[in-house]
């Protein structure tokens, strides 16, 4: 069969969509526009990559490792995810919760007080050779793990760990973060402790030499947090004016070099700096067995926190820049990254959410940015290091703590989550508090345990109501159970069989785009972009209105900002009523929408969680493209829940509800009156010369 099938099964198309599939950068370099990108990619390159250089410095404290191994992982893994990885936007490099995930691995196999693990390739190295050779070893597992999982298509699993899951779970890793830093910016000497109730223990130690706290650390802190607090702030409040966010951090940390130099604080102060960097990469090392035996159980979850919170960061940019990721091939392209990072004795690499937002907001279009921002990490590691030696590490414990502000401010849904949804609300607080105290792999698993009970629980005693049928009302049923049934004309009735919750709200809008035949916000977009390109033309007098078509000639694609073109199509200025269903002008293209009202029968819905919420305001895209839509069958609690939290609004209203789905039909008829056959007949033959356009009255 083999045989004689394989000039099928082999065929240049199948190879093609394979090696675009393994290699996305094949995909997106094709359509790269050098001309208009590549200028925002340099400047926004040159900004993330000295962001890279200082976060990386600074998260390598929380790894127990030397600083500048941390710049490593700024540079190895952001080369491989350059080739391998489907978001365009995403800054790849350390992440303060692994690398607060790795130290606690680092610290259990070679802790500051006695001996360490009993490993065969410890002997002939030093304390911080021990430590690098384990954090090594456990990024390149880590990356094992995931490449493992890309290349046996588990990437849905990240669809259980929940926004309130990872809400939780990363504010108690910002408080471990936080405890962690206090012994730089005291200028203490607190050994590393690790497991449950470490958070305790490592307080009571910073408590204890409380009163040996080095002034000139703790003064330099307290400046740069103020400083760098007040000028984020400032880039906050006037991001739409300011091209360029303030490198307030990058400013302080040259400052606090040139001081510490200029009054040699290391010697006269006792104050402890970053000292020698080497000007050079180290070579590659082989990982060693023993600690993957050691360390399996912390690697897996690592692994899939590190790809969860990546994943997260790359789909939100992805949806605001309408281009799709691939959850495999980033668990591919991630795995990949960590094992060559491991190599050489790079940390373990994910995202950072304020590092990706500066290549975003700089105009970064592709991972030609991320490209060019390892290009600086790699400069600062073989020229201007030694610049860098003077730096107190205090300032970098103030840097990292300063991150922690989106974090630690998660604590405030805490409330919101109580009123709305609090079986939400126990798996946020159980996952927070056993974290914090049970350590951060223990407080993983508590969470997803806690997590499936609510499901359990709310599958298991969904809200039940007793149905009867109602005098005078139509009976419907699947369409595909049946041979002699029609489906309304303009009409998509669409049935939702389960619960609506975290984990399958994104498999219902698929599976509802999938029933339309269209993608609602893509149909917006181009309908956006389409008006904006009608007024242009006719604001030029390239467009003209006639009684029968609009005329115009061809120009170039409208460069619009995404957000604008997600928002409600906007007429005014425009002198015709757009007919989107007939030929439009000049070879503008939009897709034609073939229904007038979608039906959501909701009959089946027995909750909703604040995940399923998010989802469902898309039905506002449809609404945006004059599709009408009604939602039958509600459950009442699930009505007054959507009140509750918001929900309703100028274009989602409360009169969307209707009891049956005969009864939607019905109020749909009067709205759109079904055609007759004559009607039909003059609409086949009308589409030949129909108007595009009529002036409005």
């Amino acid at each position: 069969y083999l045989v004689k099938n394989i000039g099928k099964i082999c065929t240049s198309e199948r190879a093609k969509n394979t090696a675009i599939s393994l290699l996305p950068i094949i995909g997106w370099m094709k359509t790269y526009s050098f001309k208009e990108w590549l200028l925002n990619d340099i400047l926004s390159g040159v900004s993330t990559g000295l962001v890279a250089v200082l976060q990386g410095l600074a998260f390598s404290l929380l790894a127990s490792i030397p600083t500048w191994y941390g710049l490593y992982a700024a540079f190895f893994p952001v080369i491989m995810y350059f080739f391998l990885g489907t978001s365009r936007h995403i800054s790849v490099g350390s992440f303060p919760v692994l690398s607060l995930m790795v130290g606690a691995v680092v610290t259990r196999l070679v802790p500051d007080e006695g001996l360490p693990a009993n490993i065969t390739a410890f002997e002939g190295l030093t304390k911080e050779e021990q430590r690098v050779l384990v954090s090594a070893s456990l990024t390149f597992l880590v990356g094992l793990f995931q490449l493992g999982m890309g290349l046996l298509q588990v990437g849905f699993i990240v669809m259980y760990l929940s926004d309130t899951l990872i809400s939780g779970f990363t504010t108690a890793a910002a408080v471990h973060i936080l405890i962690s830093q206090l012994k730089f910016v005291l200028g203490l000497t607190v050994p590393g402790f690790s497991g449950p109730l470490s958070i305790i223990y490592t307080l009571e130690s910073v408590f204890t030499q409380i009163t040996s706290t080095n002034i000139h650390d703790l003064v330099t802190s307290i400046v740069v947090m103020v400083m760098v607090l007040g000028v984020k702030e400032i880039n906050d409040r006037f991001k739409s004016k300011l091209k360029v966010p303030i490198p307030i951090e990058i400013i302080m940390t040259v400052i606090a070099c040139g001081v510490s130099y200029a009054f040699n604080f290391s010697e006269n102060h006792g104050v402890d700096v970053v000292g020698k960097i080497p000007n050079t990469i180290e070579s590659p090392i082989a990982p060693s067995l023993q600690v993957f035996q050691m360390a399996a159980v912390d690697a897996f979850p690592i692994a899939i926190v590190g790809f969860a919170v990546a994943f997260a960061v790359a789909k939100v940019y992805s949806v605001k820049h309408d281009y799709v990721i691939d959850g495999n091939q980033e668990l591919i392209a991630f795995g990949a990254s960590n094992i060559f990072g491991g190599a050489f004795k790079s940390l373990a690499a994910s995202t950072a959410l304020s590092r990706s937002a500066v290549q975003e907001s700089t105009g970064g279009k592709t991972q030609v940015a991320g490209l060019l921002s390892a290009i600086i990490v790699l400069v600062v590691i073989l020229g201007i290091g030694f610049l860098l030696e003077p730096l107190p590490k205090s300032v970098l414990g103030a840097v990292v703590i300063v991150n922690l502000k989106g974090m630690l401010m998660q604590v405030v849904t805490v409330p919101y989550l109580w009123k709305k949804d609090r079986p939400d609300c126990i798996v946020w607080v159980g996952t927070c508090l056993a974290a914090i105290f049970l350590g951060l792999d223990i407080g993983l698993a508590v969470g997803l345990g806690l997590e499936l009970l609510t499901v359990v629980f709310r599958a298991q005693f969904p809200r039940c109501s007793v149905l009867a049928n109602i005098s005078g009302t139509d009976i419907y049923r699947d369409r595909k159970d049946y041979v002699n049934i029609y489906e309304p004309e303009g009409v998509k009735i669409f049935r939702i069989p389960s619960p609506i919750f975290f984990a399958n709200i994104d498999f219902f809008r698929d599976k509802l785009k999938d029933a339309v035949g269209f993608n609602p916000l893509r149909i917006l977009r181009k309908r956006n972009k389409a008006v904006k390109k009608m007024k242009k033309l006719l604001k030029k007098g390239e467009l003209i209105l006639t009684s029968v078509r609009l005329e115009g000639n061809r120009s170039s694609e409208d460069e619009s900002n995404m957000e604008d073109l997600d928002k409600p199509t906007d007429y005014s200025d425009l002198p015709i009523q757009v007919n989107w269903s007939a030929d439009l002008p000049a070879n503008i293209r939009v897709p034609p929408v073939n229904i007038h009202s979608l039906i959501l029968d909701f009959s089946a819905v027995s909750f909703l969680d604040i995940s399923a919420l998010k989802g469902l305001k898309a039905i506002k895209e449809f609404i945006r493209i004059n599709v009408d839509v009604y939602i039958v069958g509600c459950d009442p609690y699930i009505i007054e829940k959507l009140r509750n939290c918001k929900f309703f609004d100028d274009e989602i209203k409360t009169s969307i509800f209707f009891l049956t789905i005969h009864d939607a039909m019905l109020f749909i008829n009067e709205s759109h009156p079904p055609k007759t056959v004559s009607e039909k007949v003059m609409k086949t033959f009308g589409d030949c010369t129909s108007l595009i356009c009529s002036f409005k009255d």
